[in-house]
Protein backbone atom coordinates (compact mmCIF):
# COMPACT_ATOMS: atom_id res chain seq x y z
CA UNK A 1 0.00 0.00 0.00
CA UNK A 2 2.55 2.05 0.72
CA UNK A 3 4.06 2.02 -2.62
CA UNK A 4 1.04 3.13 -4.27
CA UNK A 5 0.96 6.21 -2.40
CA UNK A 6 5.06 6.24 -3.07
CA UNK A 7 3.70 5.90 -6.66
CA UNK A 8 1.34 8.67 -6.48
CA UNK A 9 3.75 11.12 -5.35
CA UNK A 10 6.75 10.34 -7.49
CA UNK A 11 4.31 10.74 -10.30
CA UNK A 12 2.76 14.27 -9.01
CA UNK A 13 6.19 15.28 -8.62
CA UNK A 14 7.18 14.68 -12.09
CA UNK A 15 3.85 16.68 -13.19
CA UNK A 16 4.06 19.36 -10.78
CA UNK A 17 7.78 20.17 -11.45
CA UNK A 18 7.08 20.63 -15.02
CA UNK A 19 3.50 22.39 -14.56
CA UNK A 20 3.26 23.73 -10.94
CA UNK A 21 1.07 22.20 -8.66
CA UNK A 22 -2.19 24.48 -10.15
CA UNK A 23 -1.46 23.45 -13.35
CA UNK A 24 -2.09 19.54 -12.62
CA UNK A 25 -5.34 18.45 -12.39
CA UNK A 26 -6.40 15.54 -9.82
CA UNK A 27 -7.85 13.68 -13.26
CA UNK A 28 -4.68 14.20 -15.06
CA UNK A 29 -2.44 13.14 -12.13
CA UNK A 30 -4.73 9.43 -11.45
CA UNK A 31 -4.10 8.69 -15.46
CA UNK A 32 -0.61 9.31 -15.14
CA UNK A 33 -0.12 7.27 -11.65
CA UNK A 34 -2.64 4.65 -13.39
CA UNK A 35 -4.88 4.68 -10.22
CA UNK A 36 -8.57 4.90 -9.64
CA UNK A 37 -9.98 7.78 -7.53
CA UNK A 38 -10.61 6.31 -4.09
CA UNK A 39 -6.66 4.97 -4.17
CA UNK A 40 -5.90 8.48 -3.86
CA UNK A 41 -8.28 9.44 -1.58
CA UNK A 42 -7.27 6.47 0.58
CA UNK A 43 -4.06 8.39 0.93
CA UNK A 44 -4.88 11.79 0.75
CA UNK A 45 -7.98 13.31 1.93
CA UNK A 46 -7.22 16.62 -1.02
CA UNK A 47 -5.12 17.52 -3.32
CA UNK A 48 -4.51 20.07 -0.79
CA UNK A 49 -2.82 17.39 1.37
CA UNK A 50 -1.47 15.44 -1.37
CA UNK A 51 0.24 18.87 -1.69
CA UNK A 52 1.97 19.11 1.83
CA UNK A 53 2.47 15.34 1.37
CA UNK A 54 4.46 16.16 -1.99
CA UNK A 55 6.19 18.48 -0.57
CA UNK A 56 7.08 17.49 2.82
CA UNK A 57 8.68 14.11 0.52
CA UNK A 58 10.70 16.36 -1.38
CA UNK A 59 11.75 18.51 1.83
CA UNK A 60 12.76 15.16 3.86
CA UNK A 61 14.57 14.18 0.09
CA UNK A 62 16.43 17.22 -0.01
CA UNK A 63 17.62 17.07 3.65
CA UNK A 64 19.18 14.19 2.69
CA UNK A 65 20.85 15.17 -0.31
CA UNK A 66 21.99 18.51 1.57
CA UNK A 67 23.74 16.93 3.59
CA UNK A 68 25.59 14.70 1.62
CA UNK A 69 27.06 17.86 -0.17
CA UNK A 70 27.28 19.97 2.90
CA UNK A 71 28.85 17.28 4.90
CA UNK A 72 31.28 15.94 2.57
CA UNK A 73 34.69 14.66 4.86
CA UNK A 74 36.46 15.41 1.63
CA UNK A 75 35.99 18.95 1.44
CA UNK A 76 36.48 22.35 3.78
CA UNK A 77 33.64 25.00 4.18
CA UNK A 78 34.30 26.97 1.26
CA UNK A 79 34.51 24.44 -1.33
CA UNK A 80 31.12 22.60 0.53
CA UNK A 81 29.26 25.75 -0.24
CA UNK A 82 29.89 26.49 -3.83
CA UNK A 83 29.62 22.46 -4.58
CA UNK A 84 25.96 23.24 -3.42
CA UNK A 85 24.79 26.30 -5.20
CA UNK A 86 26.90 24.46 -8.62
CA UNK A 87 24.58 21.76 -7.69
CA UNK A 88 21.80 24.07 -7.77
CA UNK A 89 22.87 25.96 -11.12
CA UNK A 90 22.72 22.13 -12.31
CA UNK A 91 19.32 21.26 -11.29
CA UNK A 92 17.44 24.23 -11.99
CA UNK A 93 19.18 25.10 -15.40
CA UNK A 94 18.92 21.46 -16.61
CA UNK A 95 16.48 19.97 -18.69
CA UNK A 96 15.27 17.30 -15.95
CA UNK A 97 12.32 19.27 -14.65
CA UNK A 98 11.81 16.37 -12.05
CA UNK A 99 15.01 17.46 -10.99
CA UNK A 100 14.37 20.87 -10.04
CA UNK A 101 13.32 22.09 -6.36
CA UNK A 102 9.86 22.39 -5.95
CA UNK A 103 10.46 25.03 -3.58
CA UNK A 104 11.51 27.26 -6.06
CA UNK A 105 8.90 26.06 -8.17
CA UNK A 106 6.09 26.19 -5.88
CA UNK A 107 6.90 29.33 -3.14
CA UNK A 108 4.69 31.79 -5.31
CA UNK A 109 2.31 29.44 -6.87
CA UNK A 110 1.17 28.43 -3.10
CA UNK A 111 2.17 30.74 -0.83
CA UNK A 112 -1.58 32.26 -0.94
CA UNK A 113 -2.85 29.27 -2.39
CA UNK A 114 -2.41 26.77 0.36
CA UNK A 115 -1.35 27.64 3.87
CA UNK A 116 -0.41 23.89 4.66
CA UNK A 117 1.46 24.46 1.76
CA UNK A 118 3.22 27.23 2.60
CA UNK A 119 3.97 26.06 6.15
CA UNK A 120 5.89 22.82 4.82
CA UNK A 121 7.66 25.45 2.45
CA UNK A 122 8.72 27.71 5.25
CA UNK A 123 9.76 24.88 7.52
CA UNK A 124 11.82 23.55 4.81
CA UNK A 125 13.45 26.87 3.86
CA UNK A 126 14.13 27.52 6.88
CA UNK A 127 15.98 24.14 7.53
CA UNK A 128 17.87 24.82 4.71
CA UNK A 129 19.33 28.42 5.48
CA UNK A 130 20.20 27.27 8.99
CA UNK A 131 22.64 24.32 7.31
CA UNK A 132 24.33 27.25 5.21
CA UNK A 133 25.06 29.17 8.33
CA UNK A 134 26.10 26.33 10.20
CA UNK A 135 28.93 25.50 7.24
CA UNK A 136 29.60 29.47 7.05
CA UNK A 137 30.33 28.85 10.76
CA UNK A 138 32.19 25.78 10.64
CA UNK A 139 34.20 27.59 7.43
CA UNK A 140 35.45 30.27 9.82
CA UNK A 141 36.33 27.49 12.07
CA UNK A 142 38.07 25.21 9.23
CA UNK A 143 39.98 28.72 8.29
CA UNK A 144 38.47 28.34 4.58
CA UNK A 145 36.17 31.40 5.29
CA UNK A 146 36.67 34.86 7.09
CA UNK A 147 34.57 35.00 10.27
CA UNK A 148 31.35 36.32 9.18
CA UNK A 149 29.46 38.93 12.37
CA UNK A 150 26.00 37.05 11.38
CA UNK A 151 26.01 33.40 9.53
CA UNK A 152 22.20 33.51 9.69
CA UNK A 153 21.81 36.86 7.96
CA UNK A 154 24.29 35.61 5.44
CA UNK A 155 22.77 32.43 4.27
CA UNK A 156 19.69 33.94 4.14
CA UNK A 157 21.19 36.31 1.50
CA UNK A 158 22.65 33.84 -0.52
CA UNK A 159 19.47 31.79 -0.61
CA UNK A 160 17.96 34.84 -1.74
CA UNK A 161 20.08 35.26 -4.55
CA UNK A 162 19.77 32.07 -5.49
CA UNK A 163 15.95 31.94 -5.73
CA UNK A 164 16.04 35.23 -7.36
CA UNK A 165 18.52 33.48 -10.17
CA UNK A 166 16.33 30.60 -10.08
CA UNK A 167 13.49 33.16 -11.39
CA UNK A 168 15.60 34.95 -13.48
CA UNK A 169 17.11 31.56 -15.25
CA UNK A 170 13.49 30.34 -16.09
CA UNK A 171 12.38 33.55 -17.48
CA UNK A 172 15.85 33.69 -19.83
CA UNK A 173 16.04 29.60 -20.67
CA UNK A 174 19.86 30.14 -20.04
CA UNK A 175 22.79 30.29 -17.31
CA UNK A 176 23.51 34.31 -17.19
CA UNK A 177 21.64 34.56 -13.68
CA UNK A 178 23.03 31.34 -12.20
CA UNK A 179 26.67 33.22 -13.46
CA UNK A 180 25.97 36.14 -11.12
CA UNK A 181 24.65 34.27 -8.72
CA UNK A 182 27.63 32.21 -7.96
CA UNK A 183 30.04 35.88 -8.62
CA UNK A 184 27.99 37.26 -5.60
CA UNK A 185 27.78 34.06 -3.74
CA UNK A 186 31.95 33.95 -3.83
CA UNK A 187 32.22 37.29 -2.84
CA UNK A 188 30.14 37.40 -0.11
CA UNK A 189 31.47 34.49 1.61
CA UNK A 190 34.62 35.68 1.53
CA UNK A 191 33.97 39.39 2.63
CA UNK A 192 34.91 39.69 5.98
CA UNK A 193 32.52 43.09 6.29
CA UNK A 194 29.04 40.77 5.30
CA UNK A 195 26.77 41.05 8.39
Amino acid sequence: MNDTRQHILATGRALVAQRGYTGVGLSELLREAGVPKGSFYHFFKSKEAFGCALLDSFVEGYAEELSATLGSPDMDARARLMAYFEGWRARQSGEAYEARCLVVKLSAEVAELSPGMRDVLDRGVSAIIARLAAVIREGADDGSLPAHSDPQMLATTLYQIWLGASLMGALSRDTIPYDGAMTATAALLDNKGHA
